[in-house]
């Protein structure tokens, strides 16, 4: 498995495709996923502009991956509905333009955090009925649309997702794994990477560390090899899967509050079990004692432009490690 970087991780310096190629080359990446620009750099994305991309890329030997796609068809600040159609199509067009059948998609996230917002079970009847429809156009320009593991659906739900849309692993839905949401998202890495294994065709690999509050839980990224995602054994059980896959460091401060001992929120994780409940009790304790020894810090969002490129250069060789030692197993 190759060993890349997502180009969010270097949002402080705000370089354009061609800039972040030049970056992840000289620091020993071996390939980029761009999880979605901003706008000025869109506006640099016409087909002449992305063949030099997949130029230069393949030049480096790099792989390339590409977003911008999306799968609510909800705008999510004013709960009006949108058409996604387009924007997925534009997307898939550019994908072909780079030579890449990736396209990841992540449409916002922490609806339930809000009782007020749509309900989960609307929003998954609405996706599918809105992605069945771009069946056709995902299997004609021969991309796969990637749905993040983000802050908006459980693994449980997004493979009740791919049942209703009636789609098969490898097909034209796939999952791009991101090992440290889906402890926000109250699921332990392992056990929901073996959940979702076979759909999963790209990733954003992430560390990450659990705590209990007085409410519930608090989640924080880590860096890569210091946290508490067993990132040993998520790349094991990836590098079983029958295509390629990258392995893309997505990497940022932050930490996320989860009063799940509110009753209200409690319901919207219906998939929850005492097994699953209780393996992540187990690791905030790992992470308690991580927190307590000094071997763990959070490190909050404003503090990343600080400390970006070091951390993220030394996260590209922490998990080269780590991959090196589960191939030789």
């Amino acid at each position: 498995m190759k060993i890349g970087i997502d180009h969010y991780s270097l949002y402080p310096i705000d370089p354009d495709p061609l800039q972040t190629l030049v970056w992840a080359r000289l620091n020993g990446a071996e390939g980029v996923a761009f999880s979605g620009l901003g706008e000025a750099h869109r506006r640099l994305c016409d087909p002449g502009y992305l063949r030099r991309i997949r130029e230069t890329a393949a030049e480096a030997g790099m792989y390339l991956e590409w977003g911008g796609a999306q799968h609510i068809p909800w705008d999510m600040q004013r709960w009006v509905e949108k058409d996604i159609l387009e924007n997925n199509r534009r997307c898939a067009i550019e994908a072909t333009h780079l030579g890449t059948n990736i396209i990841r998609s992540c449409s916002g996230g922490l609806m339930r955090w809000n009782p007020e917002n749509r309900r989960t079970e609307f929003l998954l009847e609405d996706m599918a009925k809105a992605l069945l429809k771009q069946r056709d156009l995902f299997k004609d320009y021969g991309v796969i649309l990637a749905i993040e593991t983000h802050f908006e659906f459980t693994t449980f739900e997004l493979l009740r997702l791919f049942e209703r849309c009636d789609a098969s692993p490898g097909d034209w839905l796939g999952i791009c794994l991101d090992t440290m949401n889906l402890l926000t998202m109250l699921e332990d890495p392992v056990m929901a990477t073996e959940r979702i294994l076979p759909w999963v065709v790209s990733t954003h690999i992430k560390d990450g560390g659990i705590i209990r509050t007085d409410r519930g839980y608090l989640t924080f990224t880590a860096p890569i090899g210091e946290g508490i995602v067993d990132l040993g054994v998520i790349l094991k059980r990836l590098s079983s899967l029958p295509w390629e896959l990258n392995l893309n460091i997505e990497d940022h401060g932050g930490d996320f509050d989860i009063p799940i001992g509110e009753p209200w929120l409690r319901r919207e994780f219906p998939d929850l079990t005492d097994k699953e409940e209780r393996s992540l009790n187990e690791l905030a304790g790992a992470t308690q004692r991580k927190l307590s020894e000094g071997k763990l810090a959070m490190l909050g969002r404003s503090q990343w432009p600080q400390v970006w490129e070091s951390r993220l250069i030394r996260g590209i060789a922490r998990l080269r490690e780590i991959e090196a030692n589960i191939s030789s197993t």
